[in-house]
């Protein structure tokens, strides 16, 4: 090892910035980045002596670029010196690393939670003793694990915990986002190149000193390797024939000779440490997820070819070019036997296992191509379904049976347009096409379905040719390809969902029905919960049983979960589930999941009164499948847009979006788009006031008094539009009868949302006032009336004007107009609280400005005020809000005072009193 006092020649720079890194007494994260052997490893490897010299802990991580697509690979490494501590972590965070580290089972961990756990590790052995993290070749490290490692550098000045990275500035990574403070390792000066040459090689001549820095450009490795070639019988000239090559490709090549020279059986062990990387465990025994690690291999480190790590003793690649050169210089016999070595190596480990068995294979093996497509749905469920379909792709090549290998290549162009490789889709797609002897196979059919229908919206052309593929599916298709069956019926389901066509519900209907028990219960949820209206008892039951076991699903499960969460308004139950699926799946995952988790999110923001953030949520998802060509999804997020800006009152916005997405998919057949459209019209008549029109609208989305087994969600979701549009467009025996239809319908049941819009609407179209007052006491009982604060306020303000009708006392009146005046003017409804106070003025009350303790509750501090109000505690609070109980006391005591009151007794005075004053004498 060479002394601490040696110096770098030329980075007095770099020395002392590393210098002053390592001595710190805080903790704190540095990016060294450079091309190709630069010297950033010599960097590192200063700064570990340095460190050790301080009386640190170090930890050694290098990256390999073949475990580059292995989720949490380099994690690992990081964390497998301290995983003796996570017995002192807290359940959730151990649970989490158990998880990762193959000791447990449970939900992929999103980047936010695994980044917490492992600060959680690092910090406390910081603590005791200061502890630097050396990333070697960071470039290489899987994106999950750098994702996690940026995450926990970003929040290291707390403690005693250090991480320096290099990094290879013409690749990219996962790390150049993190944002962290970098140190340029840039090549080195004419003069400091010279002396470093001197100094290594002092007999050169001139003429070869005068070439190799000429060509060497100030690269540390080339000033160092190039000469001894020099020496060689070959002349300099032919060593650099190619001219303009980048260098580190040329350098490859200068180690070729060391190799050669080596045993065989040297050689082979370099060949698969080169393969898959040197870590703990013997080719005899078990690695436990780690890599390889060389034995026996002296004669190589004897050549300059390996380096002998200070720390761990291990045998270490002195370069990545070295690794690059053994791999390149072996026969391909070479390179599959010792995948099949490390195939062995790795049998726990599923991926891993897979990837070195295929890199064995030569001939088609059905039982190595099956073993891809179990690895292929591990990294799906890991949140990495782009690698899922380079798996699929392999185990298709390797495929005995031309169907099996179409079938295997439909299914990645599946799950290529699940992850938003619409391109490879496609080109998958016609790969299977060409495949002799072979009909179109149910995946593949599904394949292309699925994409005309995401890009062209065709809805119907898709769902008739996935459902005759699905008529005609063998058996033996069916048995050999059972998830793509399910993935078939559920995108029938779909399809039959968007087209919002009786007649394509009833023929999905006939297919599920002739499966049987070969129908998933997923599917039997979703397709149940997409036509609610049918009678939706027990759908609640059986979303948290599905939720429950979210763990063992593919990304496009939970985001068809989400969609049934959405249908049974219950979105805000899960909105934590739904938020770590978007955080797992946005990089490498199914990105087409992405989307529509992001479409639920905006929706439970939107009726939960977080209008600001549900804009925001909405033109994310927007610009991501704009970004990736799924145009459909892209109109039903403007859809679900021109909803958000109808309520807000921002109606030239509504129309224009309402214009943009009937014109897009009226002629394309897709209803349920038409419909919203229809659904953004009536909002924006009501708004204006133009009743007439807004019934002309509602009828459009469902006839008075009537509710089609087989209508979809948007038809219920428009019972309070149109009997309000009914009522006061002089309709009022269509609008109670739509009311009583609804309950008939049993959407009561179905929904919480449907259950207060079915009583609102009941109670607006009361004949008498005794029934009015009891259903509208319904309505402000129920256990989800404050997450729905537009719909509640609609009917305060629908329940006062009938009061009125009813000719019910003015003070009886006030009440539920004041509550609704607040509400609108808390959400921004400028002219729904102007319709409200127009009402409290002829009730006798002149409704003034906002209280300002009110004015200054947020909609969540709002929300938990009036549960409290109720008498609801803290934990019952955290139960109907999905807020801890802590969370819920912190709001409770910043509520105090802007209301200026001292406790919870004095709530319920506070909020009845201050959303209006009355009327000046």
């Amino acid at each position: 090892m060479e002394p601490l006092d040696t110096p770098l020649i030329g980075r007095d720079r770099e020395l002392a910035l590393l210098s002053a890194f390592v001595t710190a007494p805080e903790g704190r994260a540095l990016v060294l980045r450079g091309e190709a052997g630069v010297g950033k490893s010599a960097l590192v490897d200063h700064a570990a002596r340095l460190a050790a010299r301080a009386d640190q802990a170090v930890i050694r991580v290098t990256g390999v670029e073949a475990e580059s697509d292995l989720p949490f690979a380099g994690l690992h490494q990081c964390l497998h010196p301290l995983l003796s501590r996570a017995a002192e972590l807290a359940p959730r965070q151990r649970a989490v690393l158990d998880v990762v580290f193959g000791r447990g089972s449970g939900e992929p961990p999103s980047v936010l939670s695994l980044g917490i756990a492992a600060l959680d590790l690092l910090s406390p052995a910081g603590s005791e003793r200061p502890l630097t993290l050396l990333i070697d070749d960071g470039q290489w490290l899987d994106d999950a694990s750098a994702e996690v490692c940026g995450f926990v550098a970003r929040r290291l000045a707390a403690g005693s915990v250090k991480m320096l990275i290099a990094l290879r500035a013409e690749v990219r990574s996962a790390f150049d986002h993190a944002r962290l403070a970098e140190l340029p390792v840039e090549a080195l000066s004419e003069e400091a190149a010279g002396r470093l040459l001197a100094l290594r090689h002092p007999r050169l001549d001139e003429r070869a000193r005068r070439t190799v820095l000429d060509h060497a450009r100030g690269n540390p490795l080339a000033l160092q390797e190039l000469p001894p070639y020099l020496a060689a019988p070959h002349p300099a000239t032919d060593l650099f024939a190619a001219p303009g090559v980048p260098l580190p490709r040329r350098l490859q090549q200068l180690y070729g000779e060391r190799i050669e020279h080596l045993d065989p059986a040297v050689r082979m062990e370099l060949l698969r440490g080169a393969l898959d990387g040197a870590a703990a465990g013997r080719l005899t025994g078990r690695t436990h997820g780690t890599r390889y690690r060389m034995r026996e291999a002296e004669p190589a480190a004897t050549s300059g070819l390996l380096d002998i790590d200070a720390i761990t003793g291990d045998f270490v690649f002195r370069h990545p070019l070295v690794r690059s050169a053994v791999i390149q210089l072996a026969t391909p016999d070479q390179r599959r036997s010792a995948h099949a070595d490390l195939a062995r190596v790795h049998r726990a480990d599923v991926e891993r296992h897979a990837g070195h068995l295929a890199a064995s294979a030569v001939d088609p093996d059905e039982s190595v191509a099956a073993v891809l497509e179990t690895a292929a749905g591990s990294a799906t469920r890991r949140g990495g379904a782009a690698a899922a379909v380079a798996w699929l792709t392999r185990a298709a090549e390797l495929s005995e049976r031309p169907a099996d290998r179409s079938r295997r290549l439909g299914d990645a162009a599946y799950l290529a347009s699940q992850a938003a490789l619409l391109d490879e889709a496609q080109r998958l797609l016609h790969r299977s096409a060409l495949e002799p002897g072979t009909a179109a196979t149910l995946a593949t059919v599904l394949a292309s379905a699925h994409a005309d229908f995401v890009q062209a919206g065709a809805v119907r052309q898709a769902f008739q040719r996935l459902a005759a593929a699905i008529e005609r599916c063998s058996d033996d298709e069916a048995e050999s390809g059972g998830e793509t069956l399910t993935r078939a019926v559920d995108a029938l389901v779909t399809m039959a969902h968007y087209a919002g066509d009786p007649a394509l519900w009833q023929r999905a209907e006939r297919i599920l029905d002739s499966l049987g028990d070969r129908v998933h219960p997923l599917t039997a949820l979703y397709r149940d919960a997409s036509a609610v209206a049918r009678g939706g008892a027990g759908l609640r039951t059986r979303l948290e049983r599905a939720f429950a076991d979210q763990a063992y699903f593919a990304p496009w499960d939970l985001a068809r979960l989400g969609v049934c969460a959405s249908h049974l308004d219950v979105l805000s139950q899960y909105r934590t589930e739904l938020r770590r699926a978007v955080e797992r799946e946005s990089e490498a995952g199914a990105v087409s999941s992405v989307m529509i988790l992001l479409r639920m999110l905006m929706l439970d923001q939107m009726y939960s009164g977080d209008w600001a953030e549900a804009e925001r949520t909405g033109r994310q998802a927007l610009e991501l499948s704009t970004a990736h060509g799924h145009v459909l999804l892209a109109y039903h997020t403007r859809a679900v847009l021109g909803q958000l800006v109808a309520r807000q009152g921002r109606l030239d916005a509504a129309r224009e979006l309402q214009a943009a997405v009937d014109t897009w998919a009226r002629p394309r057949g897709v209803g349920l788009l038409t419909q919203i459209t229809e659904a953004i019209a009536t909002g924006v008549a009501l708004t204006e006031g133009d009743f007439e029109a807004a019934y002309l609208y509602a009828i459009g989305m469902t006839s008075p008094g009537s509710f089609d087994r087989h209508a979809h969600q948007i038809a219920p979701r428009a019972l309070l539009e149109l009997v309000e549009a009914a009522l006061y467009s002089g309709r009022r025996d269509q609008a109670r009868r739509h009311a009583l239809a609804a309950c008939e319908a049993g959407l009561p049941e179905a929904s919480p949302r449907l259950a207060l819009s079915a009583y609102g609407a009941l109670a607006m179209t009361a004949d008498d006032l005794p029934e009015a007052a009891e259903l509208y006491a319904r309505v402000e009982a129920h256990a989800a009336a404050f997450d729905f604060p537009f719909e509640l306020a609609r009917i305060r303000l629908a329940y006062g004007f009938r009061l009125r009708e009813l000719k019910a006392p003015r003070a009886a009146r006030q009440t539920p107009l004041l509550l609704a005046a607040e509400a609108f003017d808390r959400l921004g409804c400028t002219a729904w609280a102007d319709r409200a106070r127009a009402e409290l003025r002829g009730a006798g009350r002149s409704p003034g400005p906002p209280a300002p303790g009110l004015a200054g509750l947020t909609w969540q501090e709002r929300r938990v005020a009036e549960l409290a109000a109720r008498g609801l505690t803290n934990k019952e609070i955290g139960e109907r809000t999905r807020l801890s109980p802590r969370t819920v006391s912190s709001h409770l005591y910043r509520v105090f005072p802007k209301l200026g009151i001292t406790s919870r007794a004095a709530l319920r005075d506070a909020l009845s009193e201050a959303p209006a004053r009355d009327a000046p004498s």
